[in-house]
């Protein structure tokens, strides 16, 4: 079974479990007007991330989350600080032009640790279903003209990524007014696969083609294998491999 598959039977098996408490959420009354909670993350904000949660009280002390994040495709943020500390003037120039964004689905189920949902230390198994893309205008290259020698020549290159982690998120929530909310995730490490490809097209004679297939089979992708393809009308890089990262932020949420 595939881990994508693993990762959404657990978390509806996990749903189904705690459905057997639900029954007493319409009796829930604790320091609140309603069930539900809309959040906005308020630091991912600056990184041009746009990120949503969805938060339903289905039990005494559970709850369960969606969650959507996405960023608009658009130059890396806060690109200018790099630039101090790239040496490599080539590097600096892929890094200037490079455009990327980001959706991403998150399912949760939350466990609180104290008196009542909502409020309080928390416990969070997650699934994450993320989709990335990547544009780069120009790609240089060097090659061998028979006639005039060296030459330099560009293509464009663009790339998408899909990945499906799962991972365990440690959070805390307060409640600062009657329907206002704060939640901070404190940690998310979360696990699993990556599959994606760079592509650009281009006609290219046999020198360039050659010359291109050099310069990607030379990228260093940890941890990934790769398998690359050059011909006369473009290239590509197919990747695939495992895929880590953390959650972290704090939230602002309204209850209803």
């Amino acid at each position: 079974m595939k881990l994508s598959s693993l990762i959404t039977l657990a978390f509806f098996c996990l749903i189904g479990t705690a459905s057997l408490s639900a029954q007493t959420a319409d009796s829930l009354k604790a320091d609140g007007s309603g069930k539900n909670l809309v959040k906005v993350n308020l630091t991912a904000i600056p990184l041009k991330n746009y990120s949503f949660q969805y938060e339903r009280a289905i039990g005494k002390k559970i709850s369960a989350v969606i969650g959507f994040r996405f960023m608009p495709e658009s130059g890396l943020p806060f690109k200018s600080s790099f630039e101090s500390i790239i040496d490599d003037e080539d590097t600096w120039k892929y890094v200037d032009q490079l455009k990327t964004g980001n959706t991403a689905i998150t399912p949760e189920l939350r466990f609180y640790m104290g008196k009542s949902v909502f409020r309080g230390f928390y416990i969070a198994p997650f699934a994450r279903f993320a989709s990335y893309s990547a544009e780069l205008p120009s790609f240089e290259f060097d090659y061998e003209h028979p006639v005039e020698g060296s030459q330099t020549e560009t293509i464009p290159l663009s790339g998408n990524l899909k990945t499906i982690t799962g991972g365990l998120l440690f959070g805390a929530q307060w409640k600062l007014s009657k329907l206002v909310y704060l939640d901070w995730w404190i940690l998310g490490p979360q696990y699993g696969t990556a599959k994606g490809d760079i592509s650009g097209k281009k006609q290219l004679s046999a020198e360039e083609q050659t010359a291109l297939r050099e310069e990607l089979e030379d990228l260093d992708i940890p941890l990934v294998d790769t398998k690359t393809t050059v011909d006369q009308n473009g290239a590509k890089v197919d990747f695939s491999g495992p895929w880590a990262g953390l959650r972290a932020g704090i939230s602002l949420g309204f209850r209803f």
